[in-house]
């Protein structure tokens, strides 16, 4: 099942979806620039405790949230604010400064999940100072 999964994502990168057809569903179509040899993607689930957030950070990276449940706020620096709720998709390009990441609730957890590809050896986040 792990397997599956796997190669699920990589065919849903690649623009190839085999579980939602493309007129039903399709939550992002973008295209992603060339990407160097030594990629590797990590998928991660987050859990959010209400009212929990991060400190700014960046991945340097391309970065895919898809939220399961609840509401969060997400903003990359210079960017709109945004609230999304499940089924929601935001992205982050490597040069961005990732400003929040909240769970918009003081009552309700939050979770969602995070796709990086990113360079092998590469440290998955790296702290921006305030």
């Amino acid at each position: 099942m792990k397997h599956l999964f796997q190669v699920s994502i990589l065919l849903v990168l690649s623009g190839i979806n085999p579980f939602v057809s493309s007129a039903e569903g399709q939550l992002l179509n973008m295209p992603l620039p060339a990407l160097p040899e030594n990629q590797e993607i990590l998928v991660s689930e987050v859990n959010l405790a209400p009212g929990q957030e991060s400190t700014p950070h960046r991945h340097n990276a391309h970065v895919f949230v898809y939220v399961l449940e609840g509401q969060v706020n997400m903003q990359v620096a210079g960017g709109e604010l945004v609230t999304l709720s499940p089924g929601d998709i935001f992205y982050e390009n490597p040069d961005d400064i990732h400003a929040v990441s909240q769970n918009a609730s003081d009552s309700e957890s939050a979770k969602f999940l995070v796709h990086i590809i990113k360079t092998v050896g590469v440290p998955v986040t790296t702290p921006v100072p305030q």
